[in-house]
């Protein structure tokens, strides 16, 4: 690796990936996000949805995957979609779930701010 190579590198490392600090407003909707995700039954639902076919599961194949009742699904569920890293869609009898990723890139964003993404990136190299 040339020193100018090294120089790109380190620039990129020492940029700050977050320009200005959140506003309150904002740090309380990212920690409802983290809140919500927080719990192990709703990561695991969130990463069942995510992971599934097409990008969208019913909610008919989330029961495998968690040990707990229909009513505590949906009620994780139901706080996943408050904290907007889910919408739904019903379709008959059924409600379709899907990841919004704006709010997932949201997250990831604010973890790069932390320093999250640059000793990953670190981590890596």
């Amino acid at each position: 690796m040339s020193n100018q190579d090294r120089g790109a590198d380190a620039a990129v490392r020492c940029s700050p990936l977050v320009h200005e600090p959140l506003s309150a407003d904002e740090a309380a909707r990212r920690a409802g996000m983290f809140k919500a995700l927080a719990d192990p039954v709703r990561l695991q639902l969130f990463s069942v949805i995510a992971s599934h076919a097409g990008g969208e599961a019913c909610v008919c194949d989330l029961a495998p995957f968690v040990d707990v009742s229909q009513p505590t699904i949906s009620h994780h569920l139901r706080v996943l979609r408050e904290s907007g890293l889910v919408a739904s869609e019903r379709r008959g009898t059924w409600v379709h779930y899907r990841v919004e990723h704006a709010a997932t890139g949201e997250l990831l964003g604010a973890l790069a701010g932390a320093g999250v993404a640059a000793g990953a990136a670190e981590i890596a190299s």
